[in-house]
């Protein structure tokens, strides 16, 4: 059974479409400033990077808070 969100943002959005549309948007050097990520910043990838997202939840909360002001807050 599926709830709707409606005052959740990101509600269907996947982890990867929200750091692709961030990636699109800033490039990886404007990124990594915005957000101290060595993964970034070193070789940068989008699979590398959801890698390290998906394990650190602190990382993951910055990603998404940077996705709201960009992208909804505007």
């Amino acid at each position: 059974m599926s709830q709707q969100q409606p005052n959740n943002p990101l509600h269907g959005l996947t982890l990867e479409t929200i750091l692709t549309q961030l990636v699109e948007f800033y490039g990886w050097r404007i990124l990594f400033n915005e957000i101290k990520i060595r993964c970034f910043m070193n070789d940068p990838s989008i699979k590398s990077s959801l890698k390290f997202l998906r394990k650190q939840q602190w990382a993951r909360d910055k990603v998404e808070q940077l996705y709201i002001d960009t992208f909804v807050n505007d």
